[in-house]
């Protein structure tokens, strides 16, 4: 009796870690990709918090906070401690020249010496303030090339978020096409068994389904693919199924003439904000060139204790200290010879910058007018578009009901068909096309 209870113990202990593991296996079997529903504005900011393009850049402007702590460190003055310590070696003198035997004077084999010495800089023909001027110069551009990373992004984020809005209404509009076709191929299948129509009709009608379905494939995998894109731009895991939400409405995005576009990319273009800082950099380097020529001037003091007292006469087997403090001037003579090309080469890059700039801001201007022309060209297609919807709307009810009448071919009603769906996926992609233009415009102007 006992050994069937412990069998029965056994196997109540053996059938409850079987059933803990397989729902533990059910678990892991069940997770998979994770849906989450995304507005564009919080795919931008996840975009800013987590793409690894704009934190190395963010890292660049942080790198040239610490060249301007750097540059500005240099007004401190400078301080050095040093030792030293020698054996000295034999004294020989030569009286009677090198070949003869030379005579032999005492001396203290032991030398060392340790001590400090510090020079504060006054003047030295404002390098330090250019020095530092530079590197602010620098941040500015980091700081704007920053920006312009992030614009980039945003833009690049809108295009696959946009992207894929557009392949989800794709998916959308041919699943349910392909709906209705499966209910009109069954009334033109009824139609050849009752002898109204041809096999051939029939033939024609599931060819055509059968394209749809595998265009709804491949909308499928550019919906994956797309959305793989999105998922690493932004820094989420690729498992991640995004669900784009909240639309933005075309009559919401604001319209401006297109001189109020070209005045606000004058100020806050960023390819314009880092030229004009560049060519300052340029002509602020150009001036640090200039100081070469210029007088230096500074404070300077200095102690050290040595050991033998060999400086001064009488000589002094002993430990002394010894110090100094004034000022010290020093003037470049020679650079005045050194220093000229450098000055004609440093001269000939400032104006070469000053061209650049010039022909960044015409490239601005252009990349701002295309732009506009091209966003204004989207909003007429949209127009357009809702006009062709309604034309093929009407001709596929026409052509219907002329066919299932017997009054029209199969290729009319199919060909019927095919234009309403184009129609309406032409209606999609030209409202996708006019956002992107938008945002393609405020990205020109620097506005994004």
């Amino acid at each position: 009796m006992n050994m069937k209870c412990h069998l029965y113990k056994h196997i109540c202990l053996l059938l409850s870690i079987l059933a803990t593991s397989q729902i533990t296996f059910g678990q892991v079997q069940l997770s998979g990709p994770t849906a989450v529903g995304l507005s564009l504005q919080q795919v931008w900011e996840k975009a800013n918090q987590n793409n690894k393009n704009i934190q190395m850049q963010q890292l660049h402007v942080q790198s040239s906070q610490e060249d301007i702590k750097d540059a500005k460190a240099e007004r401190l003055p400078e301080i050095d401690v040093a030792g030293e310590y020698a054996r000295v070696s034999n004294l020989p003198i030569y009286q009677d020249g090198l070949f003869h035997t030379p005579s032999q004077y005492p001396v203290l084999h032991t030398y060392y010496r340790v001590g400090g010495d510090t020079y504060l800089n006054i003047y030295n023909g404002h390098k330090t303030n250019l020095k530092i001027a530079e590197q602010q110069t620098v941040m500015q551009i980091r700081t704007e090339q920053k920006n312009l990373t992030v614009s980039e992004i945003k833009l690049r984020a809108s295009a696959y978020f946009l992207d894929l809005q557009r392949s989800l209404i794709f998916k959308q509009l041919l699943q349910s096409n392909i709906t209705d076709q499966e209910k009109q191929l069954d009334q033109i299948r009824q139609l050849q068994k009752n002898g109204v129509v041809l096999k051939s009709d029939v033939l024609r009608a599931e060819l055509q389904l059968s394209r749809q379905k595998l265009s709804l494939t491949t909308i499928e995998n550019d919906i994956a693919i797309t959305n793989q894109k999105l998922n690493i731009l932004i820094g989420l895991p690729d498992t991640t199924l995004i669900s784009p939400v909240n639309a933005m409405n075309l009559d919401s995005l604001p319209q401006q003439p297109d001189e109020a576009y070209l005045t606000e990319a004058n100020s806050h273009a960023y390819q314009n904000k880092i030229s004009e800082q560049e060519t300052n950099l340029r002509h602020l380097q150009l001036l640090d060139v200039r100081a070469n020529v210029s007088p230096k001037l500074g404070l300077f003091a200095n102690y050290a204790y040595s050991y033998p007292q060999i400086q001064f006469f009488p000589y002094s087997a002993a430990l002394y200290g010894l110090g100094m403090a004034g000022i010290r001037a020093s003037f470049p003579i020679s650079a005045f010879y050194y220093n000229r090309h450098k000055v004609k080469a440093s001269e000939l890059e400032y104006k070469m910058q000053e061209i650049e700039h010039q022909d960044t801001q015409d490239a601005v201007r252009q990349r701002v007018n295309e732009a506009y022309l091209r966003y204004k060209e989207a909003l007429n297609r949209v127009s357009v578009a809702r006009t062709n919807i309604q034309q093929a709307t009407e001709n596929s009810r026409i052509v219907n009901n002329t066919y299932f009448n017997q009054l029209s071919l199969v290729t009319d009603l199919l060909e019927a068909n095919t234009q309403l769906l184009q129609t309406r996926f032409d209606m999609a992609a030209a409202q996708i096309a006019a956002q992107m233009q938008y945002y393609q415009l405020q990205n020109a102007i620097g506005n994004f």
